[in-house]
């Protein structure tokens, strides 16, 4: 007598499903970019007289929400000509320093496309990133030129970043997309951080900033998953290594994006003890940096990259804290959890 055997389901290959699952998510992010982009020159309506840099000036003194020297006692007891003179000049080099490190970032994308077999899935949608962080670049400088006054952007050591974009990304692509996230993060947080308040922030910069925030939430997305992908796949060497690096290039990258140059406290005559209390001293301060990376923090615990070491350099950094259940979940809901 014959038995039927059971139909038996073919086993699924963790490693193809969870390529097929990766790449799904590209797609989606590709698609994106193609169904809700934007165009600096089409979508800011930079000739409206209300958006002239001195309409309004008011405007420009710094929001005391997201700017440590905004609530400071020293700038909130300068007249308010001063006030306005120096949130101008602290915008328009915030711009400049992200126009700096969008070029980077795309000097590092086009080489790492240029490295990837036919087929990749990521070859689509880094081309789609570029072409906005091209935008993002006209669209910074735009706002520079508009403003009148000539930024350095990057203080003179860091610039020097302009070099290693390219190498980074070729041989070091896990620490390009970590580097990525450390001057995206940062810059992301202050401008949710600005346009959840009520605070009456001038139309260039809040047009600006509305369109960088939608669009870097792909460019943040595409980095979490790249390095969610390709980390596991590297060896425990590769891991130890990635697990210090990671920690130091938010402190790095943070830093460059975050803190103005010397020249910025030069030019408006700030003393040194405010600066120092302002970025690096205070407990407030080293709060607000650390604030920036809850969502790396998660990060690297998922990918296995937070150990006992790097717990050690998190901390040493004064970058360590609470971890986010969510990516860009609200400050006030992580402080409470």
């Amino acid at each position: 007598m014959t038995t039927m055997s059971a139909a038996v389901t073919p086993a699924v290959d963790p490693d193809v499903a969870k390529a097929e699952e990766y790449a799904a998510k590209l797609l989606l992010l590709s698609e994106g970019s193609v169904n809700k982009h934007f165009d600096p020159f089409e979508d800011i309506d930079w000739e409206n007289p209300d958006f002239a840099p001195d309409a309004g000036e008011e405007r420009w003194v710094l929001p005391e929400s997201a700017d440590p020297l905004g609530r400071h006692p020293w700038y909130k007891a300068l007249p308010l000509e001063r006030k306005i003179a120096i949130g101008k000049y602290r915008q328009a080099n915030i711009a400049k320093v992200g126009l700096q490190f969008e070029s980077i970032l795309i000097s590092g994308m086009v080489v790492h496309n240029f490295n990837l077999p036919n087929g990749s899935p990521e070859f689509r949608y880094c081309s789609h990133e570029m072409i906005e962080e091209h935008n993002h670049t006209l669209m910074f400088q735009e706002m520079v030129n508009r403003i009148g006054l000539d930024v350095p952007g990057m203080g003179p050591l860091v610039s020097k970043f302009k070099y290693l974009g390219a190498p980074v990304a070729s041989f070091m692509p896990n620490l390009f997309f970590m580097a990525v996230l450390g001057g995206e993060e940062p810059i992301d947080h202050i401008q949710k951080q600005i346009l959840r308040s009520d605070e009456d922030v001038h139309p260039i910069m809040r047009g600006v900033m509305a369109i960088h925030i939608a669009e870097e939430a792909r460019h943040i997305s595409f980095a979490h998953e790249y390095l969610k992908q390709h980390v596991p796949e590297a060896n425990q060497l590769s891991k130890l290594t990635l697990s210090v690096a990671m920690p130091l290039a938010m402190w790095i990258l943070g830093r460059a994006i975050a803190t103005p140059p010397k020249s910025f406290f030069k030019e408006f005559d700030i003393p040194e003890s405010v600066r120092k209390e302002l970025f690096y001293g205070s407990k407030e301060a080293k709060q607000t940096f650390g604030d920036y990376f809850g969502d790396v923090r998660t990060l690297a615990k998922e990918i296995g990259l937070m150990n006992p070491i790097s717990k050690r350099v998190w901390k040493l950094l004064k970058i360590d804290g609470a971890t986010t259940r969510y990516r860009s979940e609200p400050l006030r809901a992580v402080q409470a959890a």
